[in-house]
C-alpha cells in the first residue's frame, strides 16, 4: 500500500495529472479552440463587410489606370523653298519663342529673283502709262481725222454740183470724190486705234489693271519666298528632334527639326473596356507622375473618348475571325485635359508616364464620352499674317516710285 502511494507521488512530482484532471481540463480545451475559431470566422465576416464598403464607398467611385501617358501637340518645322542651310539658331532642349529665327538659309537665287519681280512690276506700271497716254493721242488722233473727214467731205460735196453745171472739170470732181474717200479711211482707221488703245484701259485704272496686277502679285510671292529663308517658330515651346545640319540642302516640305508647346499638355489614359460604362465627360480627375512623385497632383477633367480602342488603329490589327481567336479585354484611350497652373509651376514632358483617376460620382449624369466632345479652341499662329502685308507694302512702294502723276490726286484709301 505504501509503496502504490510512494508512485502516485512520485508521478504528480514528475507534472503528469491523474486521470481525473485530464477529465475536468478536455471541457477547457474545447472552449478554446470554438473561441479560436468564432474569432476567426469574425475577422473573415469583417473583412468581408469591409471589402463590400471599401467596393461600394470606394472603389465604385472610381476608376484608376497606369497605361496612361503624358501628351501634346508636336509642331514639325519645315523648309517652304530648296535651299542650302547657312545658319542654325537652337539646339534641342532650348526654348523658343514665337516668332523667332530657327533656322537660315541661302537666299542668293530668291534675291534675284525678288529684284527680277520688283523690275517687272515696275515696267508693268509704266507700261500702263504707256497706254493712257496712248490712248489721248489716239483720241487726239480721231479728231483730227474727223475734221480732215469733214473739210473733204464738204469739198466733195460742193465741187459734185458744179460737174453738172460744167463748172468744174470732172478731174477736181474726182480728186475731191478720192480725197474725201482717204479722209473718211483716215477716220476709221484713228477710231480703230482709238477703241483698242481704250480696251486695254477702259473699266480700270492702275490697281485694277491685269497687267500690274499680274506683276504685283509675282512680286509679293517673291517677297515671300525671300522672308521663308528664315524659318522661324510658330508657337513657344521648346526644341526637340533637331535635324537638320549646317550646309544641309533642303527641299519644301523636308523636316528640320521639332517644337513641342509644352503650356498645353494633356493626359491619354487608357481605361480597360469594362471601366468606362460610368465615365462621362466633364467628370473630374487627378493625374500623378513618377516624375514628381506623388506630393504634386495635376486636375482636369475628361474631355473625350477615342474613335477606336489602340489595338484598332495599329499597323496590324489584330484579325478577330481567325479560329486562334481568344477574348482579351481591350483598352480605350480618354483624353484627360489638365487644369489649373500646375503644369506651370511643374512643367511635363510628352511621354511621361501617370497615374490617373477618374471621380464617377462627379458629373454622373453628364453626357457619355460619345455623344458630345469637348469642342476645342482653333489652333492659330499670326506669325505669318505680317509677311503679307510687308509684301504688299513693298510692291506699293515700287508702284509709286512708277506711277508718276497718276498717284498725285489719287486717294489712297481707294487703293486695294
Amino acid at each position: 500500500m505504501s509503496h502504490d502511494n510512494d508512485d502516485r507521488i512520485d508521478h504528480e512530482a514528475h507534472g503528469h495529472p491523474s486521470d481525473g484532471e485530464d477529465t475536468a481540463e478536455a471541457p477547457v480545451s474545447r472552449k478554446k479552440r470554438n473561441l479560436i475559431l468564432l474569432v476567426i470566422a469574425l475577422v473573415f465576416v469583417l473583412a468581408g463587410i469591409g471589402w463590400y464598403l471599401l467596393e461600394t464607398l470606394v472603389l465604385s467611385t472610381r476608376v484608376i489606370t497606369d497605361d496612361a501617358y503624358v501628351q501634346g501637340d508636336q509642331v514639325n518645322i519645315s523648309s517652304q523653298i530648296n535651299a542650302t542651310v547657312t545658319a542654325i539658331s537652337v539646339e534641342d532642349t532650348e526654348p523658343v519663342k514665337r516668332g523667332q529665327v530657327l533656322v537660315t538659309l541661302d537666299d542668293s537665287d530668291t534675291r534675284n529673283a525678288l529684284d527680277q519681280a520688283g523690275a517687272q512690276l515696275a515696267q508693268a506700271v509704266r507700261q500702263y502709262r504707256q497706254q493712257l497716254a496712248q490712248a489721248v493721242q489716239f483720241d487726239a488722233a480721231v479728231v483730227t481725222a474727223r475734221a480732215q473727214f469733214e473739210r473733204a467731205r464738204d469739198e466733195y460735196q460742193r465741187r459734185k454740183p458744179l460737174l453738172a453745171q460744167r463748172a468744174a472739170s470732172k478731174e477736181e470732181v474726182d480728186s475731191a470724190r478720192r480725197q474725201y474717200d482717204a479722209a473718211r479711211a483716215q477716220l476709221e482707221q484713228a477710231q480703230a486705234q482709238a477703241r483698242a488703245a481704250h480696251a486695254l484701259i477702259d473699266g480700270t485704272d492702275l490697281w485694277h489693271d491685269p497687267g500690274v496686277m499680274q506683276a504685283r502679285a509675282a512680286y509679293r510671292d517673291a517677297w515671300i519666298a525671300q522672308q521663308r529663308t528664315h524659318v522661324i517658330a510658330p508657337v513657344d515651346g521648346r526644341v526637340a528632334s533637331r535635324q537638320v545640319q549646317l550646309g544641309q540642302s533642303v527641299q519644301a516640305g523636308q523636316p528640320l527639326l521639332t517644337v513641342v508647346p509644352l503650356h498645353h499638355l494633356w493626359v491619354e489614359a487608357n481605361f480597360k473596356e469594362t471601366q468606362l460604362g460610368r465615365v462621362r465627360i466633364g467628370q473630374a480627375a487627378t493625374v500623378t507622375t513618377d516624375f514628381y512623385g506623388d506630393d504634386v497632383v495635376y486636375h482636369g477633367h475628361v474631355a473625350g473618348l477615342s474613335a477606336g480602342t489602340g489595338s484598332a488603329f495599329s499597323l496590324l490589327p489584330a484579325q478577330n475571325a481567325t479560329g486562334n481567336w481568344i477574348k482579351v479585354v481591350q483598352r480605350v484611350p480618354v483624353r484627360v485635359v489638365l487644369e489649373g497652373d500646375t503644369l506651370d509651376t511643374h512643367p511635363l514632358r510628352v511621354g511621361l508616364s501617370t497615374y490617373t483617376r477618374i471621380d464617377l460620382n462627379d458629373n454622373a449624369d453628364g453626357p457619355r464620352l460619345g455623344d458630345a466632345p469637348e469642342v476645342r479652341a482653333p489652333q492659330r499662329t499670326t506669325v505669318f499674317d505680317a509677311r503679307q502685308r510687308q509684301a504688299d507694302d513693298a510692291a506699293m512702294a515700287i508702284i509709286r516710285d512708277n506711277a508718276g502723276d497718276l498717284l498725285k490726286d489719287a486717294d489712297d484709301s481707294a487703293t486695294p
